[in-house]
């Protein structure tokens, strides 16, 4: 399978209403990417010197997003980015190289931070990204590529490194922000912020919906986030986060040939059955660096986060209530001076989640009115009921090598996955079944500077993707129970690439990569199930090649062109 990506942007200044100061970025100031520092590596290096293929999505260019609401909007101008928009822009399927795209809702296998917070479950999934206002974001690094040897099984394809914004610089300010578009959408920000001191602060609340454009497509949503900078002393700095999600989405499924002439038909259960997901979740985090002495400094960081989720079908009514705490820790050094540096880092992450899950067979109702409401027919007849408990324990070492124009970067991590299921509707003998995963996997790269113009990377690294809470939780034997024919997919891949920056005009990215998987996923469904349960299994070898290449040239102060181009040649090398 080929697949060729193309993408232009014409970027220009826009405006919104904002009173106190203008908390808007500044489309019109440059911005040095030659001077940008990328921490995606968990340790920062320049963009400049990054050895591996990496992209920013910087503030000029997300103030100029249309809508500012979905991940395509934002991400459109990223090489070897794929996203398959499902109708609200947040519900999507995304994959990096071709990896990540499989799962029915989701992103499996691509690290997601958000403001140093992991978004991303023990096994690598995360469930969506509604808790990503796009509107307040501030930039977005994204690591393609395997980097399992840095995040585990949450960066087997690459990683999404969001940061929203700070506060401002007088002590109080904001932002309202209306927008409206067709078929019903509407988008209405409001936003407050400020700083004083050694303190700064941001808290906005959003509310989206729209209709779709075609029947039982609508949604809403509701987005509270409030952010807090705080710097006691020299050595301590702390960020504290609340986020706050309520989401409701109608489940419109993918449309067949057949439907695209009766739109109002695609989805023919949505009217005897009412088809939804209703997600509600917070999540309370904490990110703390703290310098240690010149040479030495601590990053720790902490979450909660907890959530109810229903989902609708023409089978069964599914309640899932999570538990989500996590916790990680990297210490560093740093060594040498001038033209040669060393920095050696050791660091640890471990989460756990706890699901109890259970299901109620649905029933019809061939008199129900279209609407976005959450009423739904549900019988005494329960199919499942059980609890899913996973953690998940990485240990990296990390390590950097800088001697003047050249910079090395390694990795090293081993990372264990425990799921354990009960399922409350069988027997003691028989309730419990578990599933475990381990894997060490390993990530260098090199990068030459001959010039501002020219700088030249190559970089090999190890994705491991175990499969994630939703492909073991999706049993096609049974209602419950986990899927425990599948196992991990194994990846290698190598980037060679050039970038580079002319002055503050032009900077350009160019990257060739080669990748081979093991044991790659492939999804199915099967009579009698229902149209919304999928399942999986493992398919074979792949192998997976392509070119990403990025340019960004400024005509004019106000007005720059950016360009995308990415062509893949995908195949499976084994039956």
């Amino acid at each position: 399978m080929k697949i060729k990506i193309y993408s232009i942007a014409l970027l220009m200044c826009i405006s919104v209403f904002s009173f106190g100061q203008n908390v808007m970025p500044d489309t019109t100031k440059s911005i040095k990417l030659k001077e940008v520092v990328v921490t995606a590596n968990r340790l920062p290096i320049l963009l400049k010197s990054n050895p591996g293929s990496v992209s920013l999505v910087t503030p000029v260019t997300l103030s100029n997003m249309p809508k500012a609401i979905a991940a395509d909007e934002a991400l459109r101008l990223v090489p070897g980015v794929r996203i398959d928009n499902q109708h609200d822009g947040e519900r999507i399927h995304m994959s990096i190289r071709g990896q990540g795209i499989l799962t029915e809702r989701g992103l499996r296998g691509i690290g997601v931070l958000l403001d140093g917070i992991p978004v991303n479950d023990p096994s690598g999934f995360a469930p969506d990204l509604y808790d990503v206002d796009w509107a307040t974001v501030y930039n977005i690094e994204v690591l393609r590529g395997p980097a399992a040897s840095l995040y585990g099984g949450s960066g087997a394809a690459g990683l999404l490194n969001i940061t929203t914004e700070n506060g401002g610089s007088k002590p109080f300010g904001g932002e309202i922000e209306q927008t409206i578009g067709s078929n019903g959408f509407r988008k209405s920000l409001l936003q407050f912020d400020g700083s004083d001191k050694n303190l700064d602060y941001r808290v906005s609340f959003s509310r989206t919906d729209g209709d779709g454009y075609r029947d039982h497509q609508a949604f809403w949503g509701n987005n509270l986030y409030e952010k807090i900078n705080f710097h006691p002393s020299s050595k301590l700095t702390i960020t504290q986060i609340i986020s706050h999600t309520d989401y409701f989405q109608q489940n419109p499924e993918g449309l067949n040939l057949s439907q695209f002439d009766n739109l109002l038909q695609a989805n023919p259960d949505a009217r005897p059955f009412n088809e939804y997901q209703k997600t509600n979740r917070t999540t309370i985090g904490f990110v703390g660096t703290y310098l240690i002495s010149k040479n030495q400094d601590v990053l720790v960081s902490s979450y909660y986060r907890t959530w109810n989720y229903k989902e609708t079908s023409n089978t069964c009514a599914e309640y899932r209530t999570y538990s989500v705490p996590g916790v990680s820790a990297q210490y560093n050094l740093h060594l040498g001076s001038g033209k040669i540096k060393n920095n050696f880092s050791l660091g640890t992450d471990m989460k756990w989640q706890d699901i109890n899950m259970y299901k109620l067979q649905s029933a019809g109702n061939p008199d129900r009115v279209e609407s976005i409401d959450e009423t739904n027919i549900e019988t005494d007849t329960l199919l499942a009921n059980q609890i899913i408990s996973q953690s998940s324990i990485g240990v990296y070492a990390l390590y950097k090598l800088e001697i003047d124009k050249f910079n090395l970067m390694g990795s090293l991590r081993y990372d264990k996955m425990n799921n354990e299921l009960t399922d409350k509707m069988l027997g003691l003998d028989s309730a419990k079944t578990s599933e475990n995963f381990s894997k060490t996997s390993a990530r260098i790269g090199a990068s030459y500077s001959f010039s501002d113009a020219v700088t030249a990377f190559v970089n090999w690294g190890q994705g491991f993707m175990p499969p994630s809470t939703e492909e073991l939780a999706s049993n096609p034997v049974g209602y419950s129970g986990f899927n425990t024919h599948l196992f991990p997919a194994t990846s290698d891949c190598i980037d060679i690439g050039l970038r580079g920056f002319y002055k503050d005009v032009l900077y350009y990215e160019i990257t060739g990569f080669m990748m081979n998987t093991k044991n790659d996923f492939f999804r199915f469904k099967q009579t009698g199930r229902g149209n919304q349960e999928v399942f999986y299994g493992n398919a074979g070898n792949s192998r997976r090649n392509g070119i990403e290449t990025f340019i960004s040239y400024k005509i004019l102060k106000p007005l720059s062109i950016q360009l995308a181009y990415t062509y893949s040649d995908f195949k499976y090398t084994s039956d």
